[in-house]
């Protein structure tokens, strides 16, 4: 799973911009704890992402780049365009043969990835309104 932390953190409006490596960190924590019991099962959400365990690699950029790895949670530091660096990190997975589940609500970056043939899903998979 590959996870477009801007995108992600900015789909609930609780005051992130205030704090964007906090809120990246907390998105972090919050995936650590999907990598160990994988995401609910809903629709949008491909089998294998609902079995245990999930290798999670969560993208930041801009103020969050730094944040650091946890157990679970490979975090990866865009260079610069953060939707590039996730297409780029599906198309290794896909290059190895691995399924790709892309969580954002960002229209370009879902076409991109769609061509990769990875899946898709929106922020409410692993961030329920609110929360």
């Amino acid at each position: 799973m590959v996870v477009d932390a801007a995108n992600v953190v900015g789909s609930v409006p609780d005051g992130w911009w205030r704090d964007r490596r906090g809120a990246a960190e907390r998105l972090r924590d919050r995936l650590a704890s999907l990598a160990v019991t994988g995401l609910p099962d809903r629709p949008g959400v491909p089998g294998w992402a609902t079995r245990p365990p999930v290798d999670i690699v969560m993208v930041v950029e801009g103020a969050a780049r730094g944040v650091e790895p946890v157990a679970g949670v490979r975090v990866e530091s865009a260079p610069g365009s953060g939707d590039d660096h996730i297409v780029a990190v599906v198309a290794a997975a896909r290059g190895e043969g691995r399924p790709c589940l892309v969580v954002t609500a960002d229209q370009g970056l879902r076409a991109r990835v769609s061509a990769l043939d990875a899946e898709v899903t929106g922020p409410r998979t692993i961030r329920p309104e609110g929360s």
